[in-house]
């Protein structure tokens, strides 16, 4: 199973005064990895490579340990109400990533120390807006789960909603590493939401994540263990042989959810790319597979005009189709919260 394990590691000066970035510190001082301090975390500098596929390989091998000084949470529809973040950035490398164009020429992992101060302004939330239940997305820009060997941060947040009885946390992961969570006081309120794909697009194209096997046994893991869970099989290919593929994934779910959460649910994401996102891709990826010729494409404007292009109506139609007699085959119980 492959852990992150960063090549240098920026502390920013602030850092350090908190716990957790003391004890993260005292990890590394005993390795062999660059270790330095910075003034701040949104500037940071140093890290080498100055063409396009250099620079991103070096970026996710570095590790920024900073405090998250905004507070404030932007809303996270449809997922959830807010979003907030115990880190940015991810140590995978998936090709097609929306956080490609996002996180700039060189998109390090940063995590934050000052977990308590986040959860506190999470609670004020919670309480400001009672008797509603609040939901929270903690994997909108980073993976928690893919550093949670060195921070701890994730399993802190799970057992703080397991005490708030009108809050919910939903976390997306593309990692197995959750043997730690597994035994926390949860009381159902961590939802964990697997990203899974066929074996030949892991494979492909999410270079450095959990395999198509670890997940799989990682939601058996997560299931038994109590939590309420999901899956978001994204994105969608039609590739050559694709019908075959997703039954396949589908079938090794079934074998290994014992027992089936009865609040089991899907959320189904079909391929799309900007022309932006195309030209960085192309930039880092210079060999790619993926599919990204325009002229095959229905072009949707989005906000502020932007163009996005999305399969033709009829690989659109197919995969929908095929996705949905899937799920009624080997989950009838499950809901699917939306196909777009």
């Amino acid at each position: 199973m492959k852990i992150f394990q960063p090549k240098r590691v920026f502390f920013e000066e602030e850092a350090l005064k908190y716990p957790l970035g003391e004890k993260i510190l005292n990890h590394f001082q005993s390795q062999d990895v660059e270790i330095r301090t910075i003034g701040s975390h949104n500037r940071v500098t140093g890290i080498p490579g100055d063409k396009p596929q250099q620079s991103y390989r070096e970026a996710k091998q570095t590790l920024v340990v900073g405090v998250k000084r905004s507070l404030k949470f932007d809303t996270c529809k449809p997922s959830a109400d807010f979003e907030f973040s115990l880190s940015t950035g991810c140590p995978g490398g998936c090709e097609y990533c929306y956080l490609q164009t996002h996180l700039g020429r060189k998109p390090y992992i940063r995590v934050y120390v000052n977990v308590d101060e986040i959860l506190e302004k999470v609670e004020d939330t919670i309480n400001a807006r009672l008797p509603e239940t609040t939901t929270f997305e903690a994997a909108s820009t980073s993976d928690p789960l893919a550093v949670e060997h060195l921070t701890g941060s994730l399993a802190k947040a799970i057992t703080f909603f397991g005490t708030q009885p009108a809050g919910k946390l939903r976390v997306v992961t593309k990692f197995a590493f959750v043997e730690p969570l597994l035994h926390l006081d949860h009381k159902r309120r961590t939802k964990f939401r697997l990203s899974l794909n066929t074996e030949e697009i892991i494979r492909r194209f999410e270079h450095n994540t959990s395999s198509f096997e670890e997940r799989i046994m990682a939601a058996g893991k997560l299931s038994k263990a109590g939590y309420p869970l999901g899956f978001i099989i994204a994105p969608l290919f039609a590739y050559p042989g694709y019908q075959e593929g997703y039954d396949h994934l589908f079938s090794k779910l079934a074998e290994n959810l014992h027992p089936i959460p009865p609040d089991l649910s899907f959320e189904l994401i079909t391929h799309r790319f900007t022309q932006r996102a195309k030209n960085v891709i192309l930039e880092r990826f210079p060999g790619t597979g993926l599919d990204l010729d325009e002229t095959k494409r229905r072009r949707k404007y989005g906000q502020y005009g932007l163009v996005k292009y999305f399969y033709n109506e009829t690989d659109y139609s197919a995969l929908k189709e095929l996705l949905f007699n899937l799920i009624r085959t080997y989950f009838p119980q499950a809901s699917i919260e939306y196909f777009t």
